[in-house]
C-alpha cells in the first residue's frame, strides 16, 4: 500500500522540512495491526539504528557516519512500529536530485512491505525538496532490493566498479534512477547502458 497524505498523517514540527509523523500500513497487514510510522532521526536514535544496520549488512555504516549524516544536512528518517525502530533511511536532495544513500529494514521485520513503504516515503520527501529524479546504488548480490526497486520503477543506468567492500574483495554497485516528474522520464532511458 502506498503511503498517502490521508487521514493517518499527523503533521508535527521537525528540524527538517518534509518530515512528519506519518503512519502507513504495509501490504498484507491489516490497518492498525502493525502501523509503520516515519519520523526524523535524532542523535538519540543512532544506537538503535546502528544495531539494525549491523544485523542487516555485512559491512555496516559506523555510528560516526550516522552522526555525520545528521549534522551535515542529510535527510535522515526512522521507521517505527510498536515503539521500536525497525528501519532507517538516509538521503540528500541537492540540485533537483534525490540521492538515497542508505535504506535498511531490520532483518526480523523484512518481508512485510516495510522496505517498499520506506522507499516510497523517501521519494515523497525528495519530491517535497523539489527533486526531479532519484538515484541509488545497490549491490548486484542484493537481488531482493533490486527486485523491490524495479517494482517501484527504478531502472539501471550504470555501474560503479569495485564500489562496495566484500568478503574477500570488492563488489560493483548498480546505479539505479527513477524520474520523479514527467519531465525527467526520458533522462533515465538516455542514461541506460547500451549492450
Amino acid at each position: 500500500m502506498r503511503t498517502s497524505d490521508g487521514p493517518n498523517k499527523s503533521p508535527v514540527t521537525t528540524r527538517r522540512p518534509g518530515f512528519s509523523n506519518r503512519t502507513a500500513s504495509p501490504r498484507g497487514v491489516f490497518p492498525g495491526s502493525c502501523p509503520l510510522r516515519f519520523r526524523a532521526m535524532s542523535a538519540d536514535d543512532i544506537a538503535a539504528v546502528h544495531t539494525n544496520e549491523i544485523l542487516a549488512y555485512s559491512h555496516p555504516w559506523t555510528q560516526d557516519v550516522f552522526h555525520d549524516c545528521l549534522t551535515n544536512g542529510c535527510s535522515c528518517l526512522v521507521a517505527e512500529t510498536d515503539n521500536k525502530i525497525v528501519g532507517h533511511g538516509i538521503m540528500s536532495a541537492p540540485f533537483g536530485q534525490a540521492r538515497i544513500f542508505n535504506i535498511c529494514i531490520a532483518p526480523q521485520w523484512q518481508g512485510r512491505g516495510f522496505g517498499r513503504l520506506m522507499v516510497e516515503h523517501m521519494l515523497d520527501v525528495g519530491r517535497k525538496y523539489g527533486a526531479q529524479i532519484a538515484f541509488l546504488e545497490v549491490r548486484p548480490s542484493n537481488v531482493n532490493a533490486i527486485r523491490l526497486y524495479k517494482s517501484i520503477g527504478f531502472s539501471e543506468v550504470g555501474r560503479r566498479r569495485n564500489y562496495y567492500p566484500a568478503e574477500d574483495s570488492r563488489e560493483d554497485a548498480i546505479v539505479m534512477a527513477l524520474p520523479l516528474t514527467s519531465g525527467t522520464a526520458g533522462f533515465c532511458s538516455a542514461l541506460r547502458p547500451r549492450c
